[in-house]
């Protein structure tokens, strides 16, 4: 049974979507504070996170900042802060999505259940991908250049594995969210380009006589590969 963990501080609000995540077949833990969500965190083990970004004692952002550090586990941010600002903010600290209360708790179960299902297809492919000095070692969910493991954010590396499976084809900002984010998603289609960042970032060091992440100028992006 999948595990999610609810940090959430309005305990009417967690306790609905514990009913209904319940009913949906998940096993449910909530945590009421920030001051022991990472000792809840590191003990329960969860498949996924619904993360408060406002909470007593520490913020939502630290939690998920520390998260990341440890672990690829999906995180789903539950907030009423519903500016664009503070939603870029959340992909780029790697959020895997982003839920502006108040909210439908079915719609809440749905993105569960998508956001799992984008990381089921990420962790169960069974080969690697190769390029030049890049290797994406998928079954183990790492990435390394030049054999050193660099570290990539679970939804930069469903977008990585996307590219790289369809290698020298474009496709454009909005091809990538209905991809990956899912047809679902409502947030600013910034969420590519961070993540399009982040990925070139990460692989700095792959050699760009075998490929890179070309933008194509008013058409989007291309894992190109070299010959």
């Amino acid at each position: 049974m999948k595990k999610i963990l609810i940090i959430e501080d309005e305990m009417a609000i967690a306790k609905v979507l514990s009913a209904y995540l319940k009913q949906a077949g998940f096993q449910v833990k909530i945590v009421s504070d920030g001051s022991n969500a990472m000792d809840c965190f590191i003990e329960y083990k969860p498949s996924l996170v619904l993360l408060d970004v406002m909470l007593p004692y520490r913020s939502g952002w630290d939690i998920l900042q520390q998260i990341r550090q440890m672990s690829s586990c999906p995180v789903i941010m539950l907030t009423a802060l519903g500016q664009m600002k503070e939603k870029l903010q959340g992909f780029s600290e790697g959020a895997d999505d982003y839920i502006t209360k108040p909210f439908d708790p079915d719609e809440v179960v749905a993105r569960v259940h998508a956001v799992m299902r984008r990381s089921v297809h990420v962790a169960d492919k069974a080969t690697g991908i190769v390029y030049g000095n890049l290797k994406i070692d998928i079954k183990g969910r790492n990435v390394y250049v030049a054999g050193v493991s660099v570290e990539v954010l679970p939804r930069d590396l469903a977008v990585l594995l996307f590219l790289a499976e369809h290698p020298n084809q474009t496709f454009t900002r909005e091809q990538l969210l209905d991809c990956i984010w899912g047809m679902d998603y409502e947030g600013s289609d910034r969420a590519v380009d961070l993540s399009i960042k982040r990925l070139r970032k990460a692989l700095k060091g792959w050699d760009t006589m075998s490929g890179e992440i070309k933008t194509l100028r008013g058409l989007g992006y291309q894992f190109c590969v070299y010959e």
